[in-house]
């Protein structure tokens, strides 16, 4: 692991780009409530942070005793995004202080970019469009492109192949000890473990403890620590040059 040099960075959407994590669990709340289920605040941040919408409202249906069928998810998760498009047509894409420099500055390294996220790809690709980003990403990965949700590493693997196979083509195979995920949640931190990747955790969502203890080779305290990509390298280059 010593002297591998970073080529590409691999960022999470939610709880490090997009400050939208209250609108979600407002958005879930009110669907569930709408089916007569109570989901609280404390709830959501301690079980399904991290989760894609599938494995949410999957979850959150078992737990008031219905099985998830796909016919019922599929009406949920669509309702859910009209909810979220139509918040996000009056307002806009509410992205973290620094993390519009951040995806800048690393483009600007010349590292491969990519997006691993568990929401769906219309509003990835529409933050990044927001903000002028998109032409700089090379690839993302969002919840309509995999059978299962972080914390599995399904994601994270896809991300890799996709760096690897789709043009631009490197000019050698990227290793995914050559790639760093930026990550806020411990569902994240695993997905990324499980693909063979290192973690810088963004204490965004959860504190610096949980994120340490959920495998973060690193961890910051905001998305804005983080603005200059140069951080970014250096704390990939203690986490690489430490590993064994």
């Amino acid at each position: 692991m010593i002297g591998l040099m970073l080529r590409a960075v691999l960022f999470d959407f939610n709880g490090v780009l997009v400050d939208d994590e209250p609108i979600h669990f407002e958005l879930f709340q009110k669907v569930f409530a709408e089916e007569g289920v109570e989901l609280s605040e404390e709830e959501y941040y301690s079980d399904f942070v991290g989760f894609d919408d599938r494995g949410a409202f999957s979850e959150m249906l078992r737990r008031a005793g219905e099985e998830p069928k796909p016919a019922r998810l599929a009406r949920l998760i669509a309702r859910k995004s009209a909810y979220y498009q139509e918040r996000i047509r009056r307002d806009g894409y509410p992205f973290f202080p620094g993390a519009v420099d951040l995806v800048r500055g690393a483009g600007e390294r010349g590292w491969t970019l990519g997006v691993v996220s568990g929401a769906l790809r219309e509003e990835v690709e529409g933050a990044l469009r927001q903000e002028g980003l998109w032409e700089g990403v090379k690839l993302v990965v969002a919840a309509d492109d995999v059978e299962r949700g972080k914390p599995h590493p399904e994601s994270y693997r896809q991300a890799i192949q996709g760096i690897n196979s789709q043009p631009p083509l490197p000019s050698r195979l990227v290793h995914p000890h050559e790639v760093v995920a930026v990550e806020d949640t411990p569902a994240g931190l695993e997905s990324a473990a499980g693909a063979g990747l290192v973690s810088v955790g963004v204490a965004n969502t959860y504190p610096a403890d949980e994120l340490t203890a959920a495998g973060a080779g690193a961890v910051v305290g905001s998305t804005a620590e983080l603005d200059d990509a140069g951080r970014l390298e250096t704390l990939y280059d203690g986490i690489a040059g430490t590993s064994s």
